[in-house]
């Protein structure tokens, strides 16, 4: 008996209606390859991908995770129309059976909420953009990150923004090397390898933080008490979750500190780089927590 098709299928929604979870376990499907499944590089191939740019991907922590966020940018004469319904029907061609029998109920809720938000918005009253400041500029949200889609329709969206003053940059590139490139498979918003240069600090930041990442980590040092961009930014994503009842702001003490521990983070678990005794729990302690719905 012929599989009934998804009510999205037939819905024009976007690709990034799909939430963080959804492409997540979407990577955990088609990443690994298959020699009998039909992998990412099966799902490349329909989207029109040649030879020579599925090897560029194969380096790739989470190629499929990459093919979703480049599909928007390839134009319509080489890949069918970004939207969920079209990648629903990919992974019916594909016979992904599985995929969309365990990720279909998740991505249903996911175009309706999309669409939801689109009605709130569509009856919401106009406003002269000049006399709004609420929120950025449209231009200043596009164009923020080296990924993000020139056309502004899919914004690069990240597991985690890492809150950190250059002094510890040495293990923000560790917590790269632990996060991104082990089988946790995160994706890091890292502000000096992530953001473009050009545009109003406060502006992006602000935008990164409470629209693009689920989460953020604060890396806490001697130095991060004496940085007033770390300052803003642990006090504004607080202000997006009082009380860390979502769970949104996790402090990570990355070195041995002289000065006092900044008292707005003393209500939060932290996670101890320092600590001799529970260090190698510390990623697994640290992926975990950014890995929660």
């Amino acid at each position: 008996m012929a599989e009934a098709a998804s009510p999205a299928e037939g819905l024009e929604v976007p690709l990034a209606a799909l939430n963080y979870a959804v492409r997540r376990r979407l990577g955990l499907f088609l990443n690994p390859r298959a020699p009998v499944a039909a992998d990412w590089t099966a799902l490349a191939e329909r989207l029109g991908y040649e030879f020579l740019e599925i090897r560029a991907l194969e380096g790739e922590a989470d190629p499929t995770g990459r093919l979703l966020r480049d599909w928007p940018a390839r134009g319509p004469a080489a890949a069918p129309r970004p939207t969920v319904g079209r990648l629903l029907q990919l992974l019916r061609a594909l016979e992904r059976h599985d995929v969309l029998e365990d990720l279909g109920p998740s991505i249903e809720e996911d175009c309706k909420k999309y669409l939801e938000r689109k009605r709130q918005e569509a009856e919401q009253p106009l406003q002269v953009p000049a006399v709004d400041s609420s929120e950025p500029r449209t231009q200043e949200r596009q164009g923020i990150t080296i990924r993000d889609d020139p056309l502004g329709q899919t914004p690069e969206l990240f597991d985690a923004f890492i809150c950190y003053c250059p002094k510890d940059i040495e293990f923000v590139q560790e917590m790269i090397q632990e996060l991104e490139q082990t089988e946790h498979r995160l994706k890091l918003c890292v502000f000096d390898r992530d953001v473009l240069p050009g545009t109003c600090v406060w502006t992006i930041t602000s935008e990164l933080i409470e629209k693009r990442c689920r989460r953020m980590v604060v890396v806490i040092s001697d130095d991060y008490l004496d940085s007033e961009e770390c300052d803003f930014q642990t006090k504004f994503a607080l202000s997006l979750s009082p009380g860390a009842r979502m769970k949104r702001l996790i402090p990570v003490k990355c070195k041995p500190m002289k000065k006092k521990f900044p008292s707005i983070l003393k209500f939060i678990t932290v996670c101890d780089y320092t600590n001799q005794h529970t260090q190698k729990w510390f990623w697994i302690r640290l992926a975990k927590s950014l890995l929660l719905p």
